[in-house]
């Protein structure tokens, strides 16, 4: 569908590229939250008021939706809703005791139940996915190899769960699993774990999307900030899914590759 794009945008570096692969986006940001956009360039919007962002869209001229960036659940003022949101809430609320899966397929359903295209960041920016193979470093080792394939397994395993979208793996021992907290938290809680609960290896960050997850939104992402992360918590890699994990900034994140030498595979 063509037609003029809105980027529903949260916080890192992901809905800055969408704006500049689409200088004609009109770029969205609810009340509160930390965006890297210029001001002037975003529309403010408040949660409790979704019948006033679903017409201003329309007023944009607006028929997609590409939604980027790390979002915080809201908290809704009572006072402030309008009718539209007023009537989405009850829906809205039960998806949110629920995972992130949960909650943002809802989003997906009531953007679309209002007339909008729901898109993925790699309809726009398709170059941020990788193709299957060693992408930096050396090929990872036979023990590196199984704590991948673990590492998927305990991904999968978690899937149904909604936990989250990666897990670290040394000599077969999982050290962590990425919750709510995000990668970053997940790397400095592997770095502060003692040398003597570590096996050989200093073990893999595997990042894979949950099975059956709506890629269009909440794509699996690493950036350079991931790889500064791992190289702090000594592991020996990471191992993406390829075509499903989304790589911001991949010249630098292949540097950092090679300055600290990690390497980092797209598995099939």
């Amino acid at each position: 569908m063509s037609g003029r794009l809105a980027i529903i945008a949260g916080g890192g570096g992901l809905p800055a590229a969408l704006a500049a692969a689409d200088p004609g986006a009109c770029c969205i940001a609810f009340e509160g939250a930390e965006v890297t956009l210029p001001e002037d360039r975003v529309s403010r919007h408040r949660m409790e008021r979704l019948g006033d962002l679903f017409a201003a869209l329309r007023a944009e001229g607006v028929s997609r939706v590409v939604m980027a960036g790390a979002m915080s659940r809201p908290a809704f003022d009572p006072a402030a809703l309008d009718v539209t949101t007023t009537g989405l809430l009850p829906h809205l609320m039960a998806a949110m005791q629920q995972g992130d899966d949960h909650l943002l397929r809802y989003v997906i359903r009531m953007f679309e139940e209002e007339g909008f295209a729901v898109v993925g960041v790699t309809d726009i920016l398709p170059d941020l996915i990788a193709a299957p193979g060693l992408l930096a470093g050396e090929d990872p080792t036979a023990i590196a190899r199984k704590d991948i394939a673990r590492g998927r397994a305990i991904l999968e395993a978690l899937s149904p769960h909604d936990v989250g979208q990666g897990c670290v793996v040394a000599g077969g021992l999982c050290l962590g699993i990425e919750t709510l907290q995000g990668t970053d938290a997940l790397l400095r809680f592997v770095g502060e774990t003692p040398a003597h609960l570590r096996r050989e290896g200093g073990g893999v960050l595997i990042k894979r999307p949950k099975t059956g997850q709506d890629l269009r939104v909440d794509m699996p992402t690493i950036g350079p900030d991931t790889l500064r992360a791992a190289a702090r918590a000594g592991l020996d890699g990471i191992a993406i899914a390829a075509g499903g994990v989304l790589l911001l900034d991949r010249a630098e994140i292949l540097s950092l590759c090679r300055d600290h030498g990690l390497f980092l595979l797209a598995d099939p």
